[in-house]
């Protein structure tokens, strides 16, 4: 058994269901808080996520991102590529997956960004795509499940190429 560590962090615009998404999701789904002070600042919350068919699991240093935009709300969809500059800048170049997180689709008469456009995107930025409702309980797990999943595969590669070192191949390096 695996227990890997690694820190998620939660970006996007005021009011686009952040402090909601990762409150549900560290309380196993007990209940959707209606009332909300904005964050200001950063909240740490702190929960191990199963990797499923394995005994392995996922969590704790920035080596994840979420990013979070209000499905009602264009200027907070736009805005996401200024919160992935800014986790991307704070990592150093290194890689780490991610995902885009598509809040509030129980209003969905109030809809103005279409999750073909906001997957496009996701992609384009080498991120996952899901879409929840915390207030419905819908999907809210989906976000870190994914991210946590996509941190284990990163960490199996290491694994084998780790391995590899030592299996006889031979490896060339530069001077």
């Amino acid at each position: 058994m695996v227990k890997l560590v690694a820190k998620c962090i939660v970006a996007g615009d005021s009011a686009v269901g952040k402090s909601a998404l990762v409150q549900m999701f560290c309380n196993d789904g007990a209940h959707f808080q209606k009332n909300y002070t904005l964050t200001t600042g950063v909240e740490l919350l702190v929960k191990a996520v199963p990797i499923p068919e394995t005994s392995d699991t996922v969590w704790e240093q920035p080596n994840a991102v979420c990013i979070v935009y209000d499905v009602t709300n264009e200027q907070s969809f736009g805005n996401c590529e200024k919160w992935l500059e800014k986790v991307r800048a704070q990592v150093s170049g290194r890689q780490i997956p991610g995902v885009l997180v598509g809040n509030k689709t129980d209003l969905i008469e109030r809809r103005v960004v279409e999750q073909k456009q906001a997957q496009g995107w996701a992609e384009s930025n080498g991120l996952g795509y899901c879409e929840i409702s915390v207030k419905e309980m819908e999907n809210y797990e989906a976000p870190f499940n994914i991210v946590a999943n996509s941190f284990h595969q990163l960490y199996k590669e290491k694994v084998e190429a780790f391995h590899a070192l030592g299996s006889g191949q031979v490896i060339t390096c530069c001077r």
